[in-house]
């Protein structure tokens, strides 16, 4: 279809020839001959692009640029002036017209300008189109992720998500066992329905069955009214078992037989109720291990494990860690109002090289300190914790070195020595020589000194 453009003029014999021309140019277009008209134009219609004098009565061009850009900041607009001044010119660019033309002006230049503009524009929306496909293949409902094995769980929770069966889910902690709970919750039928959680590991166990199922009044010291479970909470929608592993026997037998019936009886009564939900577990545990030694029943296991998800460990999907790292880089910004834009090639490359016990938790934990203390504009590695630097092999210490049979030039190697100290402080600290200066534990114009001995000295370290 033929891009819309829209012409505001006051002046009918300029509007008259622009629609003649650029119709013949294959372009639609509509005019307006006042800028109140032309904004009201845009709202409806939203064309591609627009033609605007800006000498008008009333709402000058400068003021329709203002108000249009209101509504979408990225459309092109093209300034015409009848004065040929440098002033009008440089305050339509100023309120974000695209470039601007002079009367009278070359029908080629006003050609050339719109192709650019229009093209401009076509460039700007497909690169938005590509990040968003971009985003949404690598962002899964908050699960980050563009290695083969995290493509592979997006693939898996879209197939599982509209069934009813039980999911068990294997990995260790922090690799974002609950995120995937929820997303297979949230791409299922039920997702207007209760996401129920049960944290197995946090209730003291002469609790966990009451919690689970309920108690009725005088069941025990202390029910002193009826109280549903939340195994009843969850009736319609999902119920999430996180750390099913630590469910001791005694309660695992009662979650067995509820898994079996559908059916559960509160604490003290007698009376059972029939509950509809989906159950997803969770563990950091290997269950098979667990059977083993007796700690959990063989039953309870294949109720449960009817699916099997097994998440990663974040050093297993190494090429993930950028992506996370910017992801989580957005999200602290966002949320302490800071802007960092950039990642130093020294943090990425210590961030890469880390094995990460703690997984994407960890790594989340890593990215929200070092935003926190972060006073520059990129993340540098001199708030890391010190443990990363040390795994990668800490600058602070100098290793005892043997001294060859034919001797060496110690004047020489303590200055490489020095050069190297030098070069990683100023790398963690992304070239700013202050800080540099007191990771080194020397002033500031002790560095100076060094640098300028060493023949580092460069004008392009920040101070």
């Amino acid at each position: 279809m033929a891009e819309h453009l829209l012409v505001v003029d006051d002046e009918q014999s300029m509007r008259e020839f622009l629609e003649i021309m650029l119709t013949q140019e294959g372009y639609r277009v509509r005019t307006a001959a006042t800028g109140e008209e032309g904004v009201k134009l845009y709202r409806q219609e939203e064309p591609d692009l627009i033609l605007t004098d800006v000498k008008m009565p009333g709402m000058s061009g400068l003021d329709l640029i203002r108000e249009v850009h209101t509504v979408n900041p990225h459309v092109p607009i093209i300034a015409i002036t009848a004065y040929a001044s440098a002033d009008d010119a440089v305050r339509a660019v100023r309120e974000g017209a695209y470039d601007y033309l002079s009367k009278p002006f070359q029908v080629e230049d006003l050609r050339i300008i719109i192709r650019n503009a229009l093209e401009t524009r076509r460039l700007r929306e497909e690169n938005l189109v590509l990040r968003r496909s971009i985003e949404d293949r690598y962002c899964f409902r908050n699960i980050i992720g563009k290695s083969a094995q995290m493509i592979d769980i997006f693939n898996l929770i879209t197939r599982i998500a509209p069934s009813k069966a039980s999911v068990l889910i294997m990995g260790e902690s922090g690799t974002g066992k609950e995120l995937v709970a929820k997303a297979i919750h949230f791409e299922s039928p039920r997702n207007d329905r209760p996401f129920v959680t049960i944290n197995c590991s946090a209730i003291p166990e002469n609790l966990l069955e009451s919690e689970m199922f309920g108690h009725v009044k005088g069941s025990f010291t202390g029910a002193i009214a009826n109280n549903p479970g939340l195994v009843e909470v969850a009736h319609t929608g999902t119920l999430f078992l996180d750390e099913v592993g630590e469910i001791p026997l005694s309660i695992q037998a009662k979650l067995l037989r509820f898994l079996q019936e559908r059916e559960v009886r509160r604490v003290g009564g007698t009376d059972g109720k029939k509950i509809d939900v989906r159950i997803i577990a969770a563990t950091n545990k290997k269950l098979e291990v667990e059977m083993e030694q007796g700690r959990f029943r063989e039953d309870l296991y294949y109720r449960l494990n009817v699916i099997r998800v097994r998440l990663p460990a974040l050093r297993e999907r190494e090429e993930d860690i950028p992506l996370l790292i910017d992801y989580f880089l957005k999200k602290f910004c966002a949320e302490q109002g800071k802007q960092i834009g950039r990642v130093s090639s020294l943090t990425t490359q210590v961030l890469s090289n880390y094995n990460y016990p703690g997984n994407v938790r960890e790594l989340e934990n890593i990215i929200e300190r070092c935003v926190t203390l972060e006073q520059s504009d990129q993340l540098t590695a001199e708030n890391l914790p010190p443990k990363l630097l040390e795994s990668c092999g800490s600058p602070g210490g100098v290793r005892e070195t043997e001294i060859p049979a034919d001797g060496i030039d110690l004047n020489r190697t303590l200055d490489d020595i020095e050069r190297k100290l030098v070069n990683r402080a100023l790398e963690m600290t992304g070239g700013n020589r202050s800080r540099a200066a007191r990771l080194l534990g020397i002033s500031f114009r002790s560095l100076r000194y060094r640098l300028l001995k060493l023949g580092m000295d460069s004008e392009e370290s920040a101070e």
